[in-house]
């Protein structure tokens, strides 16, 4: 597996992994209505004017996780959900920090990744509730170190 810089052709690629992950990492956080929102043209959307902020995951030629990063801020990381444990996650991140990553947010109820980011140093600064999709959602804010 390697990560590399994005480009303008991936943008598709991604937005498919991006619907992939979402739905399962989030199934159990966010109502199905907002799950069908974020389907690959919403993705593809976004991507297309942050392409130059993400970083990718590729594994035998095949795109299967990304990061978005903006201002030492991680917006985003997922990986395909069949391509995850493999490490990929892992290289994403550890690229993101050597970038200057240094912050991160993610719904408290994401126990998967808060075990990921724990793993990888990571410790919560702050929890806190915030609109997200029209409703109170909580969060956890992350920092390295």
């Amino acid at each position: 597996m390697i990560v590399r810089s994005a480009g303008a052709d991936d943008v598709q690629a991604l937005a498919a992994v991006a619907e992939r992950s979402y739905r399962a990492a989030f199934a159990e956080i966010l109502e199905a209505e907002v799950l069908q929102g974020r389907n690959e043209t919403f993705f593809a959307e976004r991507f297309s004017s942050s392409w130059q902020h993400m970083l990718v995951a590729v594994s035998d030629g095949r795109s299967v996780g990304f990061l978005l990063m903006t201002d030492g801020h991680i917006d985003m990381l997922f990986m395909d959900p069949v391509a995850s444990g493999r490490g990929g996650g892992a290289l994403l991140l550890k690229e993101a920090e050597r970038r200057g990553g240094r912050s991160l947010e993610c719904f408290r109820d994401n126990h998967a990744a808060r075990r990921f980011y724990k793993r990888h140093g990571w410790h919560v600064e702050r929890e806190y509730d915030r609109e997200f999709a029209g409703k109170s959602r909580s969060f956890v804010f992350y920092v390295k170190g």
